[in-house]
């Protein structure tokens, strides 16, 4: 099987243009690719997991990926898929954001001897004239055809900004000089950004002949990476400081029945003979599929060491096997007591199973609160530094957040 058949049978390419040219760039290791990112968070999300992964199997092969930081379009802000304007960001901000990216790009990419590259577009864009904009790039804009494009039709009704509008056009500059600069003859992106893409295809060939060598895959990062990037609470995040290695584990795990298989396949390394024995799993198959999803992508992010203590932890809490010292832990200390005891309103805060105070207090009185194992309705419930003597103190808020708490005097 080729890189580019595997790819298709992995369900990653939605649509391309030039396909035979594509599948001999991937094949023979000769792609020189790019992946946009915007900085608009100092951390990546598991909505990118699809784009990172992708880069990392077509580098494995031989080619060559040109990770783009959007430290000049994040400026602008990307319309795709709102219904508002991005809040501005300060360049400081985005160059912190920057920073960031690449620590946690370099689990998935190897950025030594040439093997990659970073470049944050703010190096071209934030130089450019706006005349010359204007004249060498703007020409070549049908404003017509862009109004057709889905991300500004989404935005007309509600309005669209002069600055949103002139989104596609940085970012299909972008191709144009990384074309120029970096021999970058391919672009990959979300089905949100085909517009986008095409328009960066078609900026070199009419400024450098039809016969320029650029090309365009489309992958459906956004009606499917990025839907697996949100929960109920928000986005999951790669760094482990806003989302541990155990809850980036348990999101995984908990990926529903129909979800579990197209997962194992889109984003991680395993074989897919492995994975297709799978397809005839069912009942409790499917949460052994579920855990080896969720530890390999745990594994790939935070390491085999973290990844096998989140799985010991889930295990110990929720099938009674494992090891309870892996499971997240908070300590508590007699400085948390007050008059010898703490709430559990306080309690839920210091664990951070909830934001706030009245937040601890909604939960608890609609019965989403457990101490080991009994529920908690009483508002007004204290535990003492005796309570605390056992190794299996455990808080639970709903039925995936928990959290075991040691005390040390």
């Amino acid at each position: 099987m080729t890189l580019y058949e595997e790819l298709t049978a992995r369900g990653l390419i939605a649509q391309v243009t030039d396909e035979q040219e594509i599948k001999d760039l991937v094949n023979n290791g000769k792609a020189v690719f790019y992946i946009g990112f915007d900085p608009t968070a100092d951390s990546l999300h598991v909505g990118h997991f699809m784009a990172l992964c992708l880069m990392k199997r077509l580098q494995m092969a031989g080619n060559k990926p040109i990770a783009l930081i959007g430290g000049g379009t994040a400026m602008i802000g990307d319309p795709s898929g709102r219904t508002d304007m991005r809040q501005m960001m300060t360049p400081e901000i985005i160059q912190h954001n920057c920073d960031c990216f690449k620590k946690q790009m370099s689990c998935f990419i190897d950025f030594s001897e040439d093997k990659a590259m970073m470049v944050n577009n703010a190096d071209w864009l934030m130089d450019l004239n706006y005349i010359e904009v204007l004249r060498e790039v703007g020409a070549h804009f049908s404003v017509n055809r862009m109004l057709t494009a889905e991300c500004y039709k989404q935005r007309m009704e509600k309005g669209l900004s002069f600055l949103e509008f002139n989104y596609m056009i940085m970012q299909s500059y972008d191709f144009y000089t990384l074309f120029q600069k970096y021999g970058c003859n391919m672009q990959f992106g979300g089905d949100d950004q085909w517009s986008n893409m095409l328009g960066g295809t078609e900026l070199i060939r009419r400024k450098l002949g039809k016969d320029a060598y650029a090309m365009t895959i489309n992958l459906l990062l956004n009606s499917e990476g990025k839907k697996m990037g949100k929960t109920q609470s928000g986005a999951v995040w790669l760094d482990p400081d806003k989302t541990s290695p155990f809850d980036f584990y348990q999101y995984w795990r908990n990926v529903s029945d129909s979800d579990v298989l197209k997962c194992l396949r889109m984003l991680t390394f395993l074989p897919l003979e492995q994975i297709d024995e799978m397809d005839l799993w069912q009942g409790s198959q499917l949460n052994t599929a579920k855990e080896i999803l969720a530890f390999e992508l745990t594994k790939l992010v935070h390491g085999e060491q973290e990844a096998q203590k989140a799985q010991n932890g889930a295990r110990a809490l929720f099938a009674g096997g494992g090891n309870k010292s892996d499971m997240p832990a908070c300590d508590l200390s007699s400085e948390d007591l007050t008059d010898g005891s703490i709430d559990l309103i306080s309690l839920l805060v210091k664990t951070e199973l909830v934001s706030s105070r009245s937040e601890g207090r909604r939960a608890i009185e609609q019965g989403g609160v457990t101490v080991n194992n009994e529920k908690i309705t009483d508002v007004r419930k204290c535990y003492t530094a005796d309570d605390f003597d056992t190794d299996e103190f455990i808080i639970k808020r709903g039925k995936k957040k928990f959290m075991k708490v040691n005390y040390r005097a």
